[in-house]
């Protein structure tokens, strides 16, 4: 029974008082994207599987241009454009992309899913930096680096779910 308090008695420690975020780590990618092959088997719509695919690879795109020393490839936006490009391809020659009955708003549901998913983090990154900015450099709460993109991309999943029905 001590355990448990003392277990739990950490964790919510832990939570009152957050150590730095290293917002988009790798342990956060890794479980979105698990999370996205199940919701691809259990059949939950491609446009919506599309839009958190995309937005993975952003996360990704931001994580990993820290890391990366070339010059060209160290900006997040170039990098997370490259992955858009490269996941939009593998799923052309896996002929996911173009099949007959998959589109909405004209546009291949893959394809519309990529974009919004791109656009979604990197909005969110975008409107993160600038409350950030206007209150002085200090963020307005713990986590504000991952709640603004997240938020943002499961806005606009809710929007094209209902929206269309998927």
């Amino acid at each position: 029974m001590s355990f448990l308090i003392t277990f739990f008695s950490l964790n919510l420690l832990a939570f009152l008082f957050p150590a730095k975020s290293l917002a988009q780590c790798p342990v956060c990618i890794v479980t979105v994207g698990g999370g996205m092959l199940l919701a691809k088997k259990l059949g939950i719509d491609d446009l919506l599987v599309a839009i958190w695919i995309s937005a993975l690879n952003t996360v990704i795109s931001y994580w990993l241009a820290q890391k990366i020393k070339v010059k060209f490839l160290n900006n997040p936006l170039i990098l997370s454009l490259l992955l858009l490009v490269t996941t939009l391809a593998y799923f052309f020659y896996t002929k996911e992309l173009f099949v007959p009955g998959n589109q909405v708003l004209g546009l291949d549901k893959i394809i519309l899913g990529s974009l919004l998913g791109f656009f979604s983090i990197i909005t969110g990154n975008y409107l993160y930096q600038t409350v950030k900015s206007k209150n002085g450099g200090k963020t307005i709460f713990p986590y504000a680096k991952v709640v603004f993109p997240f938020t943002l991309t499961l806005l606009v999943t809710l929007l094209f779910k209902f929206a269309f029905a998927l």
